[in-house]
């Protein structure tokens, strides 16, 4: 079942606007055209996200000038059935979409996800939107709404940059990411109360990360441009808020006592007023 949440951000705005914000939809579709493993995935995938369909219809039944963003993992995998709604919410939609890590998996899990992996489906799952879904920048009422691909939890250097250029403009800044930026309340939710290995956020201090399992420390340790673009994200005042996903559960905190962080569950709509 779809929940809706309304969200209510002071960002300077010029005149108050509105959108649809959705994330993690994971479709898990596959037919003829895709190989015997992808249906064999599809079938054995879509059971874990059963809002997953009733979601992207939910988007689809939208109307069409309604500015949607999406946080990434509208896709499970990449596939030729997946890619084609992803094709058709954007061609029938105002979209604005930053990826997240699903966008580029191809059979989930079975290899080491890094940027050499992601480059092997990239212009494929690129075709299918219109905005630049690792780095995009586009202006609403005098609020500049960034979207930045973090979904190996990752800041590259000309992300960073990019981010730094858009700040330069002196327009406040809605940041769109997939992995959310640490926080304790959020690290102690993924790993306390659920019982993961790992947080799951991007920027986890190198002492919690040390405790995680081989694997999600190599994937989730932050290098030194990510820690610079978390400093970066953190202490410049254009930024008013971020919204993120990745985590399949709603929640809201504070990374600085100016700074909210919105995170967005599977089944979820939040619908935001910026003011």
């Amino acid at each position: 079942m779809l929940k809706y949440i309304e969200t209510r951000v002071t960002a300077g705005s010029r005149d108050p606007f509105t959108f649809l914000l959705a994330s993690d939809t994971h479709l898990a579709r596959a037919d003829g055209r895709d190989n015997a493993m992808k249906n064999e995935l599809a079938a054995r995938r879509a059971p874990s996200f059963p809002d997953s369909e009733t979601g992207y219809r939910a988007l689809m039944e939208r109307p069409a000038d309604e500015l949607i963003v999406h946080t990434g993992d509208l896709i499970d995998f990449v596939s030729e059935a997946n890619l084609d709604a992803a094709m058709a919410l954007s061609a029938e939609h105002d979209l604005f979409f930053a990826a997240g890590n699903h966008e580029f998996s191809q059979y989930v899990g079975e290899a080491y996800e890094d940027a050499t992996y992601r480059a092997a489906s990239l212009d494929k799952v690129q075709a299918c939107f219109r905005n630049p879904i690792r780095f995009a920048v586009r202006e609403k009422n005098g609020v500049l709404l960034v979207a930045v691909d973090n979904g190996y939890y990752l800041i590259e250097n000309w992300q960073l940059a990019a981010l730094r250029r858009a700040a330069s403009l002196g327009k406040p800044i809605l940041l769109f990411l997939h992995t959310p930026l640490y926080e304790e309340s959020l690290a102690k939710k993924a790993m306390e109360e659920q019982g993961n290995p790992c947080s799951y956020l991007m920027g986890a201090p190198e002492e919690l990360c040390a405790s995680y399992p081989v694997y999600r420390r190599m994937q989730q340790t932050a290098d030194g441009v990510t820690r610079e673009a978390v400093r970066y994200i953190e202490s410049e005042p254009l930024i008013k808020a971020i919204f993120a996903g990745h985590m399949h559960y709603d929640a809201e905190c504070m990374l600085t006592p100016a700074l909210p962080q919105f995170v967005t569950d599977v089944a979820t709509f939040r619908t935001v007023t910026v003011e």
